[in-house]
């Protein structure tokens, strides 16, 4: 696997692509009139380009797939299957918000694909060989070490590996789901694509998984360059291409983790504050009798915003509570049962405290 210089060399390539692309993107989304136009669910009042996600999808295809197909061509015995099914993964999931953007799908079609794209990723990771081992040269089976310190449970039985997958399935598929409906204010996706990215990094730095250091730092910078496009004026939006990718990316990559034996609160952590939002906010609609899929701006990081926050300052709120959860996910590698649960209530207690915060921050005139 590249080390670590080369995954900060691609990481770089990746940010400098990502900034870069948009001017070749741009004319061609104009051309397609993708905008996006304001309605109940949008925080901006004018029409907006949409779509600029293409920039950062071709700019982390390029640097996870030099990731993938690099170290063959620098005389390594071996590539990482667990990178290229992450890489190919994101992509596909980036591919189907771009056929939204650029067609729209129904939601049958568009929940199908979810799945197909979820099932096969948990294929992949489950029960696909890798096509190198990273040690030996020989299949290597599926790790998994939920608490930092305790046996790793390899091989599992058929039965766990139909449990592993179901619950992927439904994982990768809802979290993409997640981060669409969180893409609502600027600086938010791009926010929580970079400090999602570091986390990653940070997890595979300090547990010896090269892949999950590489994934990482691509994730990071491929929407920490999105970010000035979509901070300045006039401004530019991510589209489904967009978010859809880093909904993929993160919860593949979070999966993917996990079976490679990275303890679990780590592999979570990035993603608490964005689940947490959605699933309270679901719950209190659904229990208010309001049809669940209808367009709304009920969302945690909506009300902060509503509050008189800016875009920046809301979508900031948003990122420092998922930074929080993130730092105390990855203090979970170096605690054990007792800490990991203390840890884990700590993360909750984030939660808690970001869904109120609608109503503990003062109004702004």
């Amino acid at each position: 696997m590249i080390g670590i210089g080369g995954a900060f060399v691609i990481g770089a390539v990746t940010l400098v692509l990502s900034l870069l692309l948009p001017f070749a993107v741009r004319p061609w989304l104009f051309k397609l009139g993708i905008m996006d136009v304001p309605n109940e669910r949008s925080s901006h009042e004018k029409p907006v380009l949409r779509g600029l996600g293409l920039a950062v999808l071709i700019a982390m295809a390029v640097g996870g797939g030099a990731g993938a197909l690099l170290p063959p061509l620098l005389g390594e015995s071996y590539v990482s299957s667990t990178l290229i099914t992450v890489v190919l993964g994101s992509l596909a999931a980036g591919l189907l918000g771009l056929a939204e953007d650029l067609r729209g799908l129904s939601v049958r079609i568009r929940s199908l694909c979810l799945l197909l794209i979820a099932c096969c990723v948990s294929t992949s990771m489950l029960w696909q060989p890798q096509l190198f081992s990273e040690a030996s040269g020989l299949a290597s089976p599926v790790i998994l070490q939920w608490v930092s310190g305790w046996p790793t449970q390899s091989p599992l039985p058929l039965w766990g590996l139909i449990l592993l997958a179901v619950y992927a399935i439904l994982f990768i598929s809802s979290y993409i789901n997640v981060a669409n409906f969180m893409d609502g204010l600027n600086g938010i996706s791009g926010f929580h694509g970079v400090i999602a990215g570091l986390a990653f990094g940070a997890a595979g730095y300090l547990t010896g998984h090269g892949w999950l250091l590489l994934a990482g730092l691509v994730l990071a910078a491929g929407f920490g360059g999105f970010l000035p496009w979509n901070l300045t004026r006039p401004g530019a939006f991510l589209g489904d291409v967009g978010s859809y990718l880093l909904g993929g990316a993160v919860a593949i990559t979070s999966f993917a983790a996990l079976v490679s034996g990275v303890p679990f609160l780590a592999t979570i952590g990035p993603m608490v504050i964005y689940f947490g939002d959605v699933g309270v906010t679901l719950v209190k609609r659904v229990r208010a009798g309001h049809k669940w899929d209808e367009p709304h701006k009920e969302h945690a990081y909506q009300r902060i915003q509503q509050l008189g926050y800016t875009h920046v300052q809301a979508s900031l709120i948003t990122a420092g509570c998922t930074a929080l959860a993130s730092l105390l996910g990855l203090a979970s590698l170096f605690t054990g049962l007792w800490g990991t649960l203390a840890l884990l209530v700590g993360g909750l207690a984030v939660v808690v405290f970001y869904t109120l915060l609608p109503r503990l921050l003062p109004r702004r005139a």
